[in-house]
């Protein structure tokens, strides 16, 4: 089974990330992820704020995980930021977000799309994974825990 880390490029993840609102921090990671997805940043941005408007991606626990199908792309990407100060992301528990991963998968795979969501949403269920990722000192320390996780599958 895939680690979550192969699906963040190498310069996918930022561990300090200053932004005051959803659609700031929304708008900061589609601009780390167009570096690596052959789709511009607006395009990314403008997909990911459609799915928000069907209903917030903010899970819960101060975690978000904003996610959208996009032409042009030929597999699935993430990318991770750490906020410096949560933001409100109208959260299921109301509770603001500091820990955000957004999954971009091509418009036309399903599957692929729903299991790396399963499988992100299922490792930032669990608390001792949060906690691991809000005390990470840097990217390197993030890409580590992101990419240490135990197979729940298999456990």
């Amino acid at each position: 089974m895939m680690a979550l880390s192969d699906l963040l490029p190498d310069d996918g993840v930022n561990s300090d990330l200053a932004v005051s609102s959803r659609k700031q921090a929304l708008q900061a990671l589609s601009e780390i992820a167009a570096k690596y997805a052959p789709v511009k940043a607006r395009d990314i941005l403008e997909r990911v704020l459609e799915r928000e408007r069907l209903g917030s991606t903010g899970v819960g626990h101060g975690v978000a995980i904003p996610h959208a199908r996009i032409d042009g792309i030929d597999r699935v990407y993430g990318v991770f930021a750490r906020l410096r100060n949560p933001v409100d992301f109208d959260a299921v528990d109301a509770k603001p977000v500091d820990l955000i991963f957004m999954l971009l998968a091509p418009e036309s795979s399903n599957a692929e799309h729903l299991k790396a969501l399963a499988r992100v949403s299922r490792l930032l269920r669990r608390e001792d994974m949060r906690e691991r990722l809000r005390s990470a000192p840097d990217e390197d320390a993030l890409i580590a825990v992101l990419g240490g996780e135990v197979d729940t599958d298999a456990a």
